[in-house]
């Protein structure tokens, strides 16, 4: 029995060839304009990153964020807030991954999990830099040409447009309420 005789057919389509996902805490050091005598908050703000395949098993995402601390000096008698551009490489290793898929040209696919955010700020031991931890997490897909096979159903039905009943009734007609939109304004 030959591969037509059996009734399948290969269809080569865009589907999810692989799949990753990374988690990373790290230390920043920011260096304030005056010694610090306490941290009064820290948030960062303004995450922009890009991801590319750069092996057929690993994503590069670049990105960068800025920390802002808030931060009092001169015996907590001034304050001031620090802000200082935090650059990151991520490298995100596939762990499910198609290795039959056709063709080099892919579409990465980067969805942030957890935003970078600040976990702890505290001044250092000697007391004239300003230690945060952050934390950020990924989940990239990669989009690739692939081959499936389908089975086919020498007996499945074809369609006309004739078969489709689109048409309202009367009775339908009748059902639908002229002020609905009306009433959703008010509310």
């Amino acid at each position: 029995m030959s591969y037509l005789d059996q009734q399948y057919r290969e269809i080569i389509t865009k589907a999810v060839i692989g799949k990753g996902r990374k988690f990373k805490q790290e230390t920043n050091t920011i260096t304030p304009m005056h010694r610090p005598s306490s941290i009064l908050g820290c948030w960062i703000i303004n995450h922009n990153y890009h991801a590319k395949l750069v092996k057929k098993d690993t994503v590069e995402i670049k990105g960068s964020y800025d920390v802002n601390v808030w931060y009092a000096y001169n015996d907590n008698t001034k304050t001031e807030v620090v802000t200082e551009r935090v650059e990151y490489c991520d490298h995100v290793p596939l762990s499910i991954r198609d290795k039959h898929h056709i063709g080099d040209e892919c579409e990465v696919i980067a969805k942030v999990i957890q935003q970078p955010n600040c976990l702890e700020c505290s001044i250092e031991t000697k007391g004239n830099k300003i230690k945060v931890d952050a934390e950020r997490e990924f989940l990239v897909e990669v989009i690739g040409e692939t081959k499936i096979s389908v089975k086919v159903d020498p007996k499945g039905k074809v369609y006309d447009d004739e078969d489709w009943d689109l048409a309202i009734s009367d009775d339908e007609f009748d059902d639908i309420d002229p002020d609905f939109l009306d009433d959703h304004e008010e509310e």
